[in-house]
């Protein structure tokens, strides 16, 4: 099974061993698809080439029409006015029929993802904050027993970083997150406890787990990074390095197209952290990508 995942800012596809649950290959492009859509609201031509030049790369790896698969995109593509065209014209040019998904819908593959991972790593899967921190848009899910609580903001990475400058960054996340907040803490009074652990995905948070072991981004090894803890000091110390980088050498650490966005992504993530009162996040690699392989194989095998 072959899953594919268009983000906001990164097209990620996979395939997927569905009887011994593990990945066989692997691809990755920043894309920046949400790129201007603050602004205009509507997807850029130059986005979509980016896009379609992924894609055609990714096939030289997957060969899409050959093999069983599912692709989904997200807040982007949810949020743009031309968004219905560009997936009529991706369909076009490459056969990959994209489904936009709704936010719940993508709230509930990644946390099908991420409990799966949290199992496979030993470790209690029904007490957790998920965050899954993207591009375009911002999830939280409370999990405790059987509840499950999301709520999705459309604030991500990219979109706030067209709207602020780096200097006035923490004070529009502040305002932006306020609502967060909120359901944060009315969330907490339904479930009556506060969930053992806080657990982050997304390139953010897998980026900062592999810059602090010391792993560039070319050299990137998800399985090193599951189950890995960041404290809050260990995540404010890896802000004050990177910001002390030159964009050339910060590159070579979080990969191109993201010198920027990394910034922006860590005051974010120390933000939401702070909101939700953890001291440290588990950061677990996995998210909408398998837990849409995840589900597919789940289908396939009860045919």
């Amino acid at each position: 099974m072959v899953a594919c995942d268009l983000g906001s800012n990164t097209f990620r596809v996979v395939e997927f061993d569905c009887r011994k649950k593990v990945r066989l290959k692997e691809y990755e492009k920043i894309v920046r698809l949400a790129e201007g859509l603050s602004e205009s609201g509507k997807i850029s031509k130059a986005a979509l080439q980016r896009l379609l030049k992924a894609i055609e790369e990714a096939n030289g790896i997957f060969d899409f029409p050959r093999r069983p698969h599912r692709c989904v995109a997200t807040a982007a593509m949810r949020l743009a006015k031309n968004g219905l065209q560009i997936r009529e014209e991706i369909l076009k040019k490459t056969g990959l029929d994209f489904e936009i998904i709704d936010a719940k819908e993508e709230a509930e593959l990644t946390r099908l993802a991420v409990q799966t991972r949290l199992r496979e790593l030993g470790m209690r899967d029904d007490s957790c904050v998920l965050l899954d921190l993207g591009g375009g848009s911002t999830e939280l899910t409370l999990c405790e027993g059987e509840i499950h609580i999301d709520q999705s903001l459309d604030i991500g990475i990219v979109t706030i970083l067209e709207e602020e400058s780096q200097n006035g960054l923490r004070r529009k996340i502040d305002e932006y997150y306020q609502p967060l907040a909120q359901f944060f803490n009315q969330s907490l009074q339904k479930i009556g406890s506060r969930p053992q652990y806080f657990v982050a995905t997304a390139g953010t948070p897998t980026t900062i787990a592999a810059f602090l072991q010391g792993v560039d981004y070319n050299h990137y090894d998800y399985k090193k990074i599951n189950g890995m803890v960041i404290t809050r000091e260990m995540l404010h110390k890896a802000l004050e390095r990177l910001l002390k980088m030159g964009e050339e050498e910060r590159r070579r650490w979080v990969g191109v197209g993201r010198e920027d966005l990394i910034i922006a992504g860590v005051l974010m993530l120390e933000k939401i952290i702070a909101i939700c009162g953890y001291e440290e996040m588990i950061v677990i690699d996995d998210g909408l990508r398998e837990g849409v392989a995840l589900k597919a194989c789940g289908e396939n095998l009860a045919k």
